[in-house]
């Protein structure tokens, strides 16, 4: 699995499913809404820790800057 996620990706999905936890901890999400922001804030987290987005590689998509030669 070649990574596919650059570190300013990684640092907005961690923040994300950060402020997701938050707001279902602290109950301004709740129900139905809670349940699928909270799948998207784990979704979030597991991308960012590996540093692969199956969704970029349909697009060609890849945040990892490139190293300078």
């Amino acid at each position: 699995m070649k990574k596919n996620m650059g570190e300013i990706d990684r640092l907005i999905r961690t923040i994300l499913a950060i402020i997701i936890a938050v707001l279902i901890w602290t109950e301004v999400l709740k129900g139905t809404p809670a349940w699928v922001f909270g799948a998207l804030g784990i979704v979030f987290l597991l991308t960012s820790l590996v540093r692969f987005c199956p969704l970029y590689v349909p697009f060609k998509i890849s945040t990892v800057k490139k190293p300078k030669s």
